[in-house]
C-alpha cells in the first residue's frame, strides 16, 4: 500500500474481516474472564503480579488485541473517588458561577465537562489529587503502553438523563484532524498516533447498561485506514450494529487504544447521571490537548506529599509534574548526564527524598522554569 492514502482506499469489507475476530481469553492468562470480547482483570490481579508480565500483556492487548480493558474495584476505598468527586462538584459550581462554557462535544445542556480537571482538582483539593492518583494501577497501565515519562490530562464529564450517544469516531491525534488534513500524513503516522496516547476512564458513579456507557469495537484500532473511515455512513452503521457496552462500577478503570471506535452512549434514564473522569495520557514522545501549569501543580501537591510518605508518592509525581526534558534552552539549561537535561518529575523525586524543605523546592522550581526559557 502506498505511504500515503486518500479516503478512496476505505474499505468496509476489510474492517469487518478485522472486527470480526473473537478475543481467546487464553492469550490474556491475567484476565478474569471475556465480555463482549473485552478482557475482564480483578485490580489485585494487576497488583500482585509480575510488573513485565502485566505489561507485556496489556501491551499486547492494546495492539494486536481487542484494544481495550476493564479493571474492577481498581479504587478499594471507595471514598477515595466519592471525596474526588466532591471536588469536582465544587469545580463545577464555581465554573456555573463564572458562566463557563460547558461540555462543546455535545448538546448544550446534555452534559456537563471540567476542562483541564487535572491541574483544577490539584488546586482545589491537593490532599484529594495526592490520594486519587496514588492508584498504582494507572501508572502500570499508561507505562505498559506508553512507557516511562507518560504526561496525564483529564477532562470530567457527566452525561445527564436524556444525553444521547455520540458519533463513533477515534481519538487524539490523528482522529481530531479532518480527513483533508489526515491524508497528509504518511499511514506510518497513522499507526504512530496510536501509540502516542492511552485513553482512561475512572467511574466515578455506576453505570448500568441504561446510563449509556462508552460503546466499544473491539480490534477497530487494527484498521489501518481508520482515521480516514470512521466518519463515512457504512462505518457509522456497522459500528452501531457491532459495538459492545459493559456496565461498570464506581471504582472501575477502562482503558482503550486511541484508534479504537468508541462512543458515548445515551443515557435512557429519567434520574441517574452517569459520572467519569476521562483520562488522556500521552507519551513523553507527544504533546497532550491540554496547557497545564505544571509548576503551580508540583507547589500545590509537594506539601502533601512531604506530609504523607506512605502515598506512592512516583504515581502522583507522574500525573503533576513533567516527565520530559524538551523543549528547553540549552544554553541555560544543559544536560545532568546523558543527553537530556532534568525534568520536573525528577527534581520533585529528589526534593522527596531529601525531604527539602517546601521553601527550598519552591526555590528549585523556579530556578528550572527560568532555564527552560528562551
Amino acid at each position: 500500500m502506498s505511504a500515503f492514502v486518500t479516503g478512496d482506499a476505505v474499505r468496509l469489507a476489510d474492517f469487518s474481516r478485522i472486527c470480526a475476530q473473537r478475543t481467546n481469553a487464553s492469550d490474556y492468562p491475567l484476565c478474569l474472564e471475556v465480555q463482549g470480547n473485552v478482557p475482564i482483570y480483578q485490580a489485585h490481579t494487576l497488583r500482585n503480579s509480575d510488573r513485565l508480565v502485566v505489561m507485556n500483556e496489556l501491551h499486547h492487548l492494546f495492539r494486536d488485541g481487542p484494544g481495550v480493558v476493564v479493571v474492577r474495584q481498581a479504587y478499594e476505598d471507595l471514598e477515595v473517588v466519592d471525596r474526588h468527586s466532591q471536588v469536582f462538584d465544587a469545580i463545577f459550581a464555581h465554573e456555573a458561577a463564572q458562566g463557563v462554557a460547558a461540555d462543546h462535544f455535545a448538546k448544550a445542556g446534555s452534559n456537563g465537562r471540567i476542562w483541564n480537571a487535572l491541574q483544577k482538582a490539584a488546586l482545589q483539593s491537593p490532599e484529594s489529587f495526592a490520594e486519587y492518583y496514588a492508584n498504582p494501577l494507572l501508572g502500570l497501565i499508561a507505562e505498559a503502553w506508553l512507557g516511562p515519562g507518560f504526561q496525564v490530562t483529564a477532562q470530567v464529564n457527566v452525561v445527564h438523563p436524556g444525553g444521547q450517544a455520540q458519533q463513533p469516531h477515534r481519538d487524539y491525534h490523528l482522529g481530531f484532524q479532518t480527513n483533508d488534513v489526515v491524508e497528509r500524513f504518511p499511514l506510518p503516522l497513522h499507526a504512530l498516533s496510536q501509540h502516542l496516547t492511552l485513553q482512561g476512564a475512572i467511574a466515578h458513579s455506576d453505570m448500568p447498561l441504561e446510563t449509556g456507557p462508552t460503546q466499544l469495537l473491539p480490534f477497530s484500532q487494527q484498521y489501518a485506514l481508520g482515521y480516514l473511515a470512521w466518519r463515512r455512513t457504512e462505518f457509522i452503521d456497522y459500528f452501531q450494529h457491532h459495538a459492545v457496552q459493559l456496565p461498570l462500577n464506581k471504582g472501575d478503570l477502562l482503558f482503550f487504544n486511541p484508534a479504537l471506535f468508541h462512543a458515548a452512549g445515551t443515557n435512557r434514564t429519567a434520574d441517574r447521571q452517569r459520572m467519569a473522569n476521562l483520562l488522556q495520557i500521552s507519551s513523553a514522545f507527544g504533546k497532550p490537548m491540554e496547557a497545564i501549569d505544571r509548576d503551580r501543580m508540583m507547589l500545590a501537591v509537594y506539601p502533601v506529599l512531604l506530609a504523607n510518605p506512605n502515598l506512592d508518592s512516583r504515581a502522583v509525581v507522574a500525573c503533576t509534574a513533567d516527565g520530559y526534558s524538551f523543549p528547553t534552552n540549552l544554553d541555560t539549561d544543559p544536560p545532568l548526564s546523558g543527553l537530556a537535561p532534568q525534568t520536573g518529575q525528577q527534581l520533585m523525586l529528589k526534593a522527596l527524598d531529601e525531604r527539602w524543605p517546601c521553601s527550598d523546592f519552591a526555590a528549585a522550581v523556579a530556578q528550572l522554569r527560568a532555564k527552560r526559557q528562551a
